[in-house]
């Protein structure tokens, strides 16, 4: 019974998060999935592709899909400013093919060493509400910032659509 119980939770793990800012909300990142932070790119648009998936950027040589994470999370597209950059992530570690994917995020605020005692549970907002992807709430100098589990972000459908935009 505790195993099936534990299978629905999201572990939470302290450690260094990159937070950063997104509307008025300020979120967090696992460091390790964090591949590097850039300014925003010329984003070519790939047709009938979802609003939240902005296009694609060639980086080095190389075709990284980018999603705005205001439009994922539903809330009204931000203006940009010189603040606003793109948060290359490394998701699918696990599988065979990792894959890069750059969030349009406000501002990046800074990297935070969050220990166990200052992480609380995602609280149940009821059914038919998706928190899958919130780990934990961490609180950092008395303010209190979302934990994305990156890989619950984006569907597994959503990470195959990225992944033929870049093929």
């Amino acid at each position: 019974m505790e195993a099936v119980a534990e299978k629905g939770k999201t572990s939470v793990h302290e450690g260094k998060y990159l937070t950063f800012v997104s509307g008025k909300e300020e979120y967090g990142i696992e460091i390790l999935k964090v591949r590097e932070i850039i300014g925003l790119l010329d984003i070519t648009k790939v047709p009938q592709t979802p609003d939240y998936m902005k296009g694609v950027i060639n980086l080095r040589g190389k075709v990284i899909p980018v999603i705005d994470l205001r439009l994922k999370f539903s809330m009204p597209e931000g203006e940009q400013t010189q603040e606003t950059c793109i948060i290359v992530v490394e998701v699918g570690a696990q599988s065979n093919t990792p894959q890069l994917i750059g969030i349009i995020v406000d501002s990046v605020s800074e990297v935070s060493d969050i220990g166990s005692g200052a992480i609380e549970e995602t609280p149940n907002l009821g059914q038919g509400i998706n928190t899958s992807f919130i780990m934990g709430l961490g609180k950092i100098k008395g303010k209190i910032v979302m934990l994305l589990d990156i890989e619950q972000v984006l569907s597994s459908e959503e990470l195959e659509i990225a992944e033929q935009l870049v093929k």
